[in-house]
């Protein structure tokens, strides 16, 4: 009898994951991207250029079993060099230290990614908002998925608390980080 009933659950555990497929990110067409207010009276965009993750979707109920990420702190690109190095600095993101941003997703439930964060060495709760903009096949027959992933989160949670007051009152970096990152994955 409990041969019977490992091999029940087995099926069933086997048939709830029959059309969840793995995917590789297509770094070609995706951006993780970031905003965040300088001096109070503007926004300043980023990006990261190197990362790698995880992804297990299900192609029927349209989600994620599984969506990991790891970013190379190292890669951001503000467009100013200048900038980027004070941002790779101890000040900010510490690369030498603290190589990677590390995102592990924990529940999706009603277009909601409940997941942990890990930068600059400490870990913290964060929701962000997906978009599944759909499933196609493409040239290649490859089934591609594009989705939209977007969140905020307060930077000094992360120990990344430099600034500067300026004349007038307020901050020359603001703390909240607008988070958007635009992914497309193609099925392995």
């Amino acid at each position: 009898m409990k041969l019977y009933t490992k091999l029940l659950f087995i099926a069933i555990f086997s048939l709830s994951f029959a059309n969840a497929k793995e995917f590789v990110i297509d770094n070609t067409h995706t951006n993780v991207g970031f905003s965040i207010k300088h001096m109070m009276i503007s926004n300043v965009k980023g990006n990261f250029n190197a990362y790698s993750g995880e992804i297990d979707f299900d192609t029927d109920k349209k989600v994620f079993n599984k969506l990991n990420a790891k970013i190379e702190a190292a890669s951001i690109d503000t467009g100013i060099a200048k900038r980027d190095d004070h941002l790779k600095s101890a000040d900010f993101f510490d690369v030498a230290k603290f190589k990677t941003i590390d995102f592990v997703m924990t529940s999706m439930k009603d277009g909601k990614i409940n997941g942990k964060i890990t930068m600059h060495g400490i870990t913290k709760d964060i929701i962000l908002d997906a978009k599944i903009h759909g499933l196609i096949k493409d040239f290649q027959g490859h089934l591609r998925v594009g989705f939209t992933l977007e969140g905020t989160l307060n930077r000094k949670d992360f120990g990344l608390g430099w600034n500067k007051i300026l004349e007038g009152g307020g901050l020359t970096v603001g703390e909240e980080v607008h988070l958007v990152i635009d992914l497309e994955a193609i099925e392995l």
